[in-house]
């Protein structure tokens, strides 16, 4: 009866720390989504850079080369003055060929900065460099979305930061509590070792051995728990979350089963720790 009632009360602890592993995973999934949603933000910004008239496909080759060796930029896309006009005709349902006799519009680059270069400061310097080149007539950037962006983004930052911390104090709080309840129904075991002479790193082995093994366990189940959710809010709701390398996995796992064995392991040596320094008399007062 005391064996069934101790493997419910572990169950019991077990499923509570993994569902606190999992809030802290979950903490960890929102930081790396916020990430990736800002850096496709910036790099999804546009950077046009207006070709001269008559510009041969040499100088739009040496472009393309300044481009591509600059490392500023994650992509870009030529445009062709007819491609411009055609563009223009489906947004506006005019076409000013007809009575100018020709057509005004320019061919054009249309540069999608890395996340590196899209903040304001780093824009007008690419702008500068495009703008200094004899077959780039003008260069056009969203400069006040730009400077919007990156106030914005440092205190969404500092909030989301915030948010995460005050979680991960609830998460400490939730988890120490558990295995000091835990460890509550054994305090007359732990005294009864101090009293033959057990030394505290023998009194709290068992413990620390259990517990640790526990929150091994919950990480594993809190990390399956995140995988099915981030599979279905990614691929059946169709909605990106972040990018699924393995440094991401890597990150969230390690974060989550860390987690759990570090907070496991200093909760036990503390709850233990309280009962081994308690006296005969206060055992029956809590």
């Amino acid at each position: 009866m005391r064996k069934h009632r101790f493997r419910n009360s572990y169950f019991i602890s077990a499923v509570s720390v993994a569902l606190v592993l999992c809030l802290i995973g979950l903490e960890c999934v929102l930081l790396l989504s916020a990430g990736a949603l800002v850096t496709r933000m910036r790099e999804n910004m546009t950077v046009t850079a207006v070709l001269a008239q008559g510009t041969d496909s040499v100088q739009r080759a040496r472009l393309e080369a300044i481009l591509d060796a600059g490392g500023h930029c994650s992509g870009y896309n030529y445009v062709s003055a007819q491609e411009a006009l055609e563009e223009h005709i489906r947004s506006l349902g005019e076409d000013p060929s007809t009575f100018l006799g020709y057509n005004p519009l320019s061919a054009s680059y249309e540069i999608h900065p890395t996340d590196a270069y899209s903040h304001p400061d780093s824009l007008a310097v690419l702008a500068e460099n495009l703008q200094a080149l004899p077959y780039v007539t003008e260069v056009l950037y969203p400069r006040d979305l730009a400077d919007l962006m990156s106030s914005n983004v440092h205190d969404f930052s500092l909030i989301l930061l915030a948010v995460a911390l005050v979680l991960l104090l609830v998460s400490l709080v939730l988890i120490v509590n558990t295995i000091r309840l835990q460890i509550y129904s054994k305090r007359f075991i732990i005294n009864t070792m101090t009293l033959v002479g057990a030394t505290s790193w023998i009194t709290r082995r068992p413990f620390v051995r259990r517990n640790m093994i526990m929150g091994l366990v919950a990480g594993i189940v809190a990390l399956a728990i995140l995988s099915g959710m981030v599979y279905y809010v990614e691929y059946k709701m169709g909605l990106l979350l972040f990018p699924l390398t393995w440094q991401n996995i890597a990150f969230v796992s390690a974060v989550v089963l860390c987690s759990g064995l570090l907070i496991t392991l200093f909760a036990s040596l503390i709850a233990t720790g309280k009962y081994i320094r308690m006296d005969n008399n206060s055992l029956y007062e809590i």
